[in-house]
């Protein structure tokens, strides 16, 4: 099951690079967009990834059922989903504007990437919550499980959804630039929507909950999971810096751009399904929250053969892509196949260890992982995916 959830999200992350490629005039005109982008679809994984990995666990210990009533597992997912996507979504575009301007001359104001990421982060948020739904109405009715298939899914989902929303966001912000007061009119609308945010996440932290339901779990999650997400921020935006301090070579090399946003995702993929196994695991006791990693071997395992197999896929169908839309990869199949092949190993060796030990360490500290695990190690995966990739890339070209 997840090696067919990786081969089917490797296989969707390629529209999204191809997308990517073709966006090639707004990465150059607007200063600090790579790392935006990058960022924002880090942090769809990191939100919608905790949720499937909760709905997993409430699966499997029996507490989860298929309704969005007050008081249901699922809603107080939904509710703690719409709040972080927003609050994340503002904080993400403050970031990106301070970091392009100390680091990259930023030229766009501080209400423009506001604008974007927020317009951009919440519709596309909204889709991969409708999809984070779907894949457990139908785990529910056919007895999956979901921890298996939901990480590389939801991955696959934010990375096809959050590239047209941002694209999209960003194409609504110049066409509204071109009034005349198109300047005041962005700046509004941005208020505006840091308005509603704190409305939101007000409504949430202060409504009425009851002992007898699971209607105090939302705040419960917006409250454990904000901190760690804001820690995460800092990552995906590393990650999102490294990749911006390469535009130029990669925008150079077709290939590498295509392939870009499905090898970051694979890593987030892989991540998410080995940690979603360890939370179950150690909710259900069958995982004894112990340093040596002995226990999780058989779990290992999986994560290499499936993270080998979906690499090398990656990189034939990538590569395939880029022939047939730009007719010219300026690099040679064998070179292409070699960086991704090399950096997937790489990458799975350095995440298969992290994942283990965040899981432990958060048991540890008296946390529920499925909280924590998937935002930590997702995130910090960016930062070194995208690390060893443009490593991986500097020593072949």
């Amino acid at each position: 099951m997840g090696l067919t959830a990786l081969v089917i999200a490797g296989t969707a992350d390629l529209f999204a690079g191809l997308l990517l490629d073709q966006m090639e005039s707004y990465l150059l005109t607007i200063s600090g967009m790579m790392i935006l982008i990058y960022s924002a679809i880090g942090m769809r994984g990191n939100i919608f990834g905790a949720m499937g990995s909760r709905i997993g666990t409430a699966m499997n210990i029996g507490t989860f059922e298929m309704s969005l009533k007050r008081g249901t597992v699922l809603r107080a997912n939904f509710d703690s989903a719409i709040a972080l996507t927003l609050v994340m979504s503002v904080a993400m575009g403050i970031t990106t504007w301070a970091v392009a301007l100390v680091f990259f001359g930023g030229n766009a104001g501080i209400w423009d990437l506001v604008f974007i990421s927020s317009v951009g982060g919440f519709f596309a948020g909204l889709v991969v919550l409708c999809f984070n739904i779907l894949i457990a109405y139908v785990g529910s009715r056919r007895g999956w499980d979901v921890d298996n298939i939901s990480a590389p899914l939801i991955a696959a989902i934010g990375d096809i959804v959050t590239m047209p929303m941002i694209f999209l966001a960003t194409w609504v912000f110049f066409e509204i630039r071109e009034f005349s007061s198109g300047g005041l009119i962005i700046a509004a609308l941005s208020i505006i929507i840091i308005v509603l945010t704190v409305a939101d996440v007000v409504y949430l932290m202060t409504r009425k909950t009851s002992k007898r339901n699971f209607s105090g779990e939302g705040k419960r999650i917006f409250r454990q999971s904000l901190p760690v997400l804001m820690l995460c921020l800092i990552f995906e935006i590393g990650a999102g810096t490294v990749i911006q301090g390469e535009e130029e070579s990669l925008i150079s090399y077709s290939v590498l751009m295509i392939m870009l946003p499905a090898f970051l995702n694979q890593g987030n993929a892989l991540s998410g399904m080995l940690t979603s196994r360890l939370s179950s695991s150690i909710h259900l006791g069958t995982l004894k929250a112990k340093w040596n990693p002995s226990g999780a071997a058989n779990d290992f395992l999986m994560i290499y053969i499936c993270a080998m197999v979906t690499f090398v896929y990656i990189g034939v169908i990538s590569y395939g892509a880029c022939i047939l839309f730009n007719g010219d990869s300026s690099i040679s199949f064998p070179v292409s196949l070699a960086i991704i092949t090399l950096a997937g190993f790489l990458a799975t060796t350095i995440l298969s260890f992290l994942s283990y030990y965040v899981a432990i360490a958060t048991t540890k500290f008296g946390l529920d992982p499925d909280d924590h695990s998937i935002p930590v190690t997702s995130s910090v995966m960016d930062l070194l995916g995208s690390m060893v990739l443009v490593a991986v890339i500097a020593l072949f070209i």
